[in-house]
């Protein structure tokens, strides 16, 4: 598979390496069940006390599914209910309340913001580009924003899920908005989030538990909320599939980074 877990003892840190840079560590459906595993493991190891989650390379931290999965996966009839295999990519999909840090190189887009949204914060490189393709090809960015909602201003969210393609927000800017908690030299991130997961994992497991299950119920049942309607939303607003394909190969190579 390409999920690299890596456990220092002496730290209580894991890091979490999606190891596939030469496709932008683009997620297949292989890796989505394998990355779920992975974070309901870790409920069970005591040594493990924080966690980094990141990418190879420095191209990209994570470019969402890869699109020639995407198209293997059956969808029922319904408008009712998706099959979306990312649903469960992230900790908290997994019931695991160690607390973990994002550390981004590159750049990280569409479904990736399932990972950083179930973050506890993001360490970004300067070199690090958020953007979400969703709408130039006629998909609707439901999930996907409402993970960003979590992180960053409204305006902001919508901006980015509306432009689609057309434009990348710069990692100076993710830290202006408050997406990005720090930022880094080009190559950076690993390091400052593994020293910051490292002081993290120093303090009681319990009590660091307990405070992120406490953050993350500040705004649970709005979450919920919006996740009930996501389903219904990507189900009557996508475009046909062949239409989705269509608009992904006439896609503009032009982007503006803001």
């Amino acid at each position: 598979m390409s999920i690299r877990v890596e456990r220092d003892k002496e730290t209580g840190v894991a890091v979490v390496t999606l190891d596939r840079p030469e496709k932008h560590n683009a997620v297949t459906l292989g890796m989505a069940r394998e990355l779920g595993a992975v974070w309901r493991g870790f409920r069970y190891e005591d040594e493990v006390r924080a966690i980094v989650v990141t990418g190879a390379g420095d191209r990209a931290f994570c470019t969402g599914i890869d699109r020639e999965d995407a198209g293997r996966i059956p969808q029922p009839s319904s408008p009712y209910t998706i099959d979306d295999p990312l649903l469960t990519l992230g900790p908290k999909a997994n019931d695991l309340w160690k607390p973990v840090i994002a550390a981004v190189e590159g750049m990280a887009c569409g479904g990736a913001f399932y990972l950083l949204g179930e973050a506890e914060f993001v360490i970004a490189g300067e070199n690090a580009a958020f953007f979400d393709p969703h709408t130039t090809y006629g998909m609707v960015s439901a999930f996907e924003t409402v993970h960003m909602a979590r992180k960053m201003p409204y305006g902001e969210v919508a901006r980015m899920a509306l432009m689609g393609t057309a434009e990348r927000v710069s990692a100076r800017r993710a830290y202006e908005t408050g997406l990005v908690s720090e930022l880094t030299p080009p190559g950076g991130a690993l390091d400052a989030a593994r020293t910051a997961a490292a002081v993290i994992a120093s303090h009681p497991t319990e009590a660091v538990q307990g405070t992120v299950r406490a953050l993350w119920s500040v705004d649970e049942a709005a979450r919920a909320q919006a996740f009930a309607h996501a389903p219904h939303l990507v189900t009557l607003g996508n475009v046909p599939a062949d239409r989705q394909a269509e608009l992904f190969t006439r896609r503009s190579g032009g982007h503006r980074l803001r």
